[in-house]
Order: structure tokens, then sequence, then C-alpha cells
């Protein structure tokens, strides 16, 4: 039996045409943008047309584009730099953000560097917009960094970031939103968005993996995050990703040119998934607000613990199916989702997240029905 991958939230396979992109500077153009001559003039090149095209396909800037390593990063470097550069001396976030972002806080709150506060959430997930006025009320006297994501990779929420920002601006606060499960998936307007940071993988959108971006809005100045030579406009050391690089460009200059297709057609494999499970399956929920405001790529799915339900992860595996219980990037450590249980903190529910891609198929979709049922049912 083939393979069946839902776990397109985790990652995505490289497309075609991204991978013909990158292969001619994994073999003749190889050389190191940072020589002179010929073979390093080509492929400096070729980084700053492809920093040009990530800038047309955000409504960013080219200058206010840096290629990174990727999601995780992107996230450290914005946090860091706010804290540094920007004089933030609060940070406000939320419960249910990227371990990137939560980890890197908590290390710096740890180190008495700076202090911290959780927006509280509403009934269905989505980050309370009031609360976080408040909080930038009660921290008024205090340089604030505000980091949201802007969709969350577990339960698919969406913030609505040009609110955020706007309360943001009222307060003179920083505002940094992972855009790892929305950049490629998403339309962006940088020069009418609030934000001062945004961070993007490559990875996520059938572009490679080990390459990200982060936006730095032209209107905040920050200092070197890696040191050592000159690349990325002296901003950050080591020799560039360059196959990595033009790989992001053509895979989001693909995705947003194929967006309305492409969104609609898996959106549709999302809706008629749910369908068919509260059908089908007695009891099942779903986590987050799965029919509003959520990514057209997650499913959330909430089963009625039982010793069959228990077991759903390696009885799909079995069954070739490809899922995850949440985030993909704490592999190896069961320590259950911080976000199922900040939302939902049900002992009587076991979650599994399935989440789509232009790759999958209705017939799939089918067949992972037919494999939940004959496990759980």
């Amino acid at each position: 039996m083939n393979r069946i991958y839902f776990d397109n939230a985790a990652t995505t396979p490289l497309d075609k045409e991204v991978l013909d992109a990158m292969l001619p500077f994994m073999t003749t153009h190889f050389g190191n943008p940072s020589s002179i001559y010929s073979y390093g003039r080509e492929t400096r090149l070729a980084i700053e047309t492809a920093r040009k095209t990530v800038a047309a396909q955000l409504n960013a800037h080219p200058g206010e584009i840096f290629f990174t390593s990727g999601g995780t990063e992107s996230n450290n470097t914005a946090i860091l730099s706010a804290i540094r550069d920007l004089g933030c001396t609060h940070i406000i976030t939320s419960p249910i953000e990227h371990h990137a972002v939560l980890h890197t806080v908590e290390h710096y709150d740890n180190a008495d560097i700076i202090t911290r506060s959780q927006v509280k959430l509403l009934p269905n997930g989505h980050v309370d917009l009031a609360d976080l006025e408040e909080l930038l009320e009660l921290h008024k006297d205090e340089r604030c960094l505000v980091t949201l994501m802007h969709a969350n990779n577990e339960i698919g929420n969406l913030l609505d970031l040009d609110a955020a920002g706007a309360i943001c601006q009222k307060y003179n606060a920083i505002f940094h939103s992972d855009c790892v499960q929305t950049v490629g998936h998403y339309p962006l307007n940088l020069r009418n968005t609030p934000v001062h940071f945004i961070s993007g993988a490559g990875h996520k959108f059938h572009g490679p993996k080990g390459v990200g971006m982060l936006y730095i809005n032209d209107n905040i100045r920050i200092k070197p995050f890696i040191f050592g030579g000159g690349q990325e406009r002296n901003m950050r050391a080591g020799t560039e990703n360059l196959y990595g690089i033009v790989g992001f460009a053509k895979a989001l200059e693909k995705a947003m040119q194929n967006f309305e297709t492409d969104s609609n057609y898996i959106l549709g494999l999302k809706r008629y998934m749910k369908a068919e499970l509260e059908a089908k399956i007695p009891g099942v929920a779903f986590n987050g607000d799965v029919d509003g405001r959520s990514l057209y790529t997650v499913l959330s799915v909430a089963f009625p613990k039982t010793e069959k339900s228990e077991m759903i992860l390696f009885n799909l595996d079995i069954k070739n199916i490809c899922v995850s219980g949440g985030s993909a990037c704490s592999s190896g450590a069961d320590i259950g989702s911080h976000v199922i249980r900040a939302i939902n903190n049900n002992p009587n529910m076991v979650t599994v997240r399935f989440s789509f891609s232009k790759h999958n198929t209705k017939e799939e979709v089918d067949r992972v029905l037919e494999a939940v049922r004959e496990i759980i049912c």
C-alpha cells in the first residue's frame, strides 16, 4: 500500500520545479557569493534576485528581507534583537506559541533580562485581543515586545495581524509574528501590515529545509545577529545557503501564483474530512476555530479516549498513514501538546492533527477515514 502523508504542517515535499531551480547552484553555479570573480558574481546575483522575488511576494522592500536557516533562528533573532537593540524589557506572548518562541522568552526571563506575561485565550483558542490591550496598558511605562503567531501549527487558528498590530502601535510596542505556517500559504502585504518582524520557513510550502527568512521593518535598526563576515548586508555572517535561498524564492513565487486554486482545493479536502468524521465517528470533536478563522491546511481532531484510540498514531503508522498528535517539532519527547492543554485540557480525548497539501486527494481522505474507523470503532 502506498504511504499517505497527512502531516504537511510539519513539512512538505519539495516541489519538482523548485528542485530544478536549485540544481544548477548545487552543480555548475557553485561559486562563493562573496568572491569577486565571475563564479561569485553569478551566485551573488542569484541571491539578490531571490531576495527581490521574496520581497515582491510579501510586498516588502528587498532590504527588509534577511535569509536565515529557518523559522527557529528567525524567531530567536527577532526576540533577541527586540531586547538587545530596541530596549524591550517586557514580553507579551500566548500559551500556544511555538516552542521556538516560548522557550526563547522563558530563557531571557529566567536570566532576569526581561519580565513576561501571557495573553488570555478565548474559548475557541483565539488570542483575546482585549486582554492584549489590557496587558499593554498595564506595562505602558515599559517598552514591550508582543510576539504572537499568525497561525497556530497545531490547531490552525489565525490571528488578525492588522488588529493585533494596531493595538501594538497604540502602545508603541514592538510586534513580532511567527508566520511560519502562513508565509507561502496566504498573501501577505507587509507594507500595509503594522508588524516589525515576521518569520518564515521554506519547507512549509514545498521549498527546501534549512532555509528561512526574517522580515525586519525598515523603521527599526538592529545590530548583527551572527558575527563574522559581511554576509546578509553585515547582519548574518557565514557563507549563504545559496541553493536553499534560490529554492525558497522559487517555492514562494509558485505558491503565490497558485494560491487561489491550491487553497480552495485543500480547503475542500479539509471540509470533506471533517464532515465524514462527524458522520461516521461517534463523539468526535475538533480543536480550535475549525469553521471560522483557521488554516485551510490543518484539521485538529479530538477522538474519545479508549484503549483503541490511545494507540491511534501508532496504528495509523502501521497502515502507512503519516499524521501527528500535534507539533512534529519535539519528536521523541512524549510530553503531550502544550497547545491542546491550553485550549482543551480534557483527559478523555485524544488529538490527531491531519494537515493537507496540494498533493493529497479525496481518495486518500477516504482511505484514512476507513483506517480510523477500523482502529477506533
